[in-house]
């Protein structure tokens, strides 16, 4: 089967100065991924950096069950990792992470932190991830409008990361694929810069990664912001 085509960017922004976002291109695999460091806990991009890697290690000619339990013991992995080097340094050092597989007509998704997974299907756009953040619990719990997350003082809190406890526990969603199935993998610079509307539009409209980023840092660019799109 011929993997979907896909396409990926990421810029630092214009208020960093240094991207702790890192990506995974994977078609070999049907695998797409995006890590966002947790810059505020130090050394994120050193997180990003061991997810894309042990996930880029991954061999090809895995079943789709023998690549989710490889998705899952790897990060894992890294998980333990990165907290065995906090304890060296102190802090955290941590990252979000979300993960697509695509094989034959079905889909899964998997996910620690806030970055995003978006799915375009029949002219509508579908987010199919659940952030990890204190401000989707507030939301969720009926103390914050969602239209207001965005922008609320501790929007960058996060409650779930690789390398921020133990064990860890990644979330998943898995259903079949349509035809026409697009999908779009962001780290929190997209969406806190471009309301999911226009988010939606500019999918609806054609961009690829590269737009999507520059618009994203036209708007303000105020964190890193990487974006792969599949399909």
């Amino acid at each position: 089967m011929t993997p979907p085509a896909s396409s990926a960017a990421t810029h630092p922004g214009l208020k960093r100065s240094r991207n702790e976002d890192r990506l995974v291109e994977r078609p070999d695999l049907g695998l797409w991924a995006v890590a966002d460091g947790a810059g505020g806990h130090g050394a994120g991009d050193v997180a990003s950096t061991a997810i894309a890697d042990a996930l880029m290690a991954i061999p090809p000619g895995l079943s789709a069950a023998e690549m989710l339990a490889q998705l899952r013991l790897r990060l894992g992995a890294v998980n333990d990792e990165l907290r065995h080097r906090a304890l060296d340094r102190g802090g955290i050092i941590a990252s979000t992470v979300v993960v697509l597989l695509l094989r034959g007509d079905h889909f899964a998704a998997l996910w620690a932190g806030d970055s995003r997974i978006y799915l375009w299907r029949d002219g509508a756009l579908l987010r199919i991830t659940h952030d990890h953040s204190l401000v989707q619990e507030m939301v969720d719990a009926g103390d914050l409008a969602a239209e207001a997350a965005e922008a609320h003082p501790q929007a960058n809190i996060i409650t779930r990361a690789v390398g921020a406890e133990d064990p860890l526990v990644l979330d998943k969603v898995a259903d079949r694929l349509l035809p026409g199935d697009r999908f779009l993998l962001c780290s929190d610079g997209v969406f806190k810069e471009l309301p999911e509307a226009e988010i939606a539009s500019l999918v609806a409209a054609g961009a690829d990664a590269d737009e999507l980023v520059r618009r994203a840092v036209e708007a303000g660019g105020r964190d890193n912001v990487t974006v792969v799109l599949v399909g």
